[in-house]
């Protein structure tokens, strides 16, 4: 949990100063709306995946641990998956720059379908093949 929140609140930081870049003014408006998508999906995962310690602080005390934990967990499942979102975004965005158009959703599909699989699908899998049968 730690690692997504400090690398989403990373990533976002460093999107935050594209727009302040002399380059920027000459991207394409293909370019500068998928920017501006994945800005807007950089705060959004920031706050999802810092939702859980303000709402832990906020309920401590008030005797609703179990309600607390599942919230919790809602909204990092939703924050890691905005996350995937994000990195994909970013990929897209910085390759279609840095590369011929004609391979950039390859990577980028490539590079998803790893997150999901080391982020979803392991985890998934784990929890089937080793879950105790009663």
């Amino acid at each position: 949990m730690r690692v997504a929140q400090t690398g989403v609140q990373i990533l976002f930081g460093f999107l935050l100063t594209v727009a302040f870049t002399p380059k920027f003014s000459q991207i394409s408006a293909t370019d500068r709306t998928i920017y501006v998508v994945t800005v807007v999906l950089g705060a959004a995962t920031t706050g999802a995946l810092v939702g859980p310690v303000s709402f832990h602080r906020l309920v401590t005390g008030h005797r609703i641990k179990p309600q607390t934990v599942t919230w919790a967990s809602r909204l990092t499942l939703v924050g890691i998956v905005m996350l995937l979102a994000t990195v994909a975004s970013s990929l897209l965005l910085i390759l279609r720059i840095a590369l011929p158009d004609s391979v950039v959703p390859w990577i980028v599909a490539g590079v998803v379908l790893w997150l999901a699989l080391c982020w979803f699908g392991l985890p998934v899998w784990a929890r089937h093949r080793y879950e105790r049968r009663e």
